[in-house]
């Protein structure tokens, strides 16, 4: 009887490790945490670039990878781009600004 509850308790501790391993992230693939965290940054990038009159920030697109942000869409000028930039770098949590954006 006891032989089966070790047994027992051994596979349920296999599973709970798998299952964490399963949380965890890697070079190319996000952890749960790390998600969250960079859903709240691309939040905070987007508040940021809508509460500027000059940015019309529907026609820039925000993505964020482990603290790394890209921005990308259209702009009307390069002075509006920087600028973006600019804003994007002043958030919290934002470790590198990609600058995808192009003139149109």
């Amino acid at each position: 009887m006891k032989w089966l509850k070790a047994v027992s308790a051994f596979c349920a501790a296999i599973i709970v490790a798998f299952s964490l391993a399963g949380c965890a992230g890697s070079s190319t693939k996000e952890s749960t945490g790390g998600y969250i965290d960079d859903t709240v940054i691309t939040t905070k990038v987007k508040s940021a670039l809508f509460s500027d009159k000059d940015i019309k920030s529907s026609e820039i697109s925000v993505v964020t990878f482990k603290g790394r942000v890209q921005l990308s869409g259209f702009v009307t000028s390069q002075a509006i781009a920087n600028r973006a930039v600019e804003i994007t770098r002043g958030v919290t949590g934002v470790r590198v600004v990609e600058n995808g954006m192009r003139v149109k």
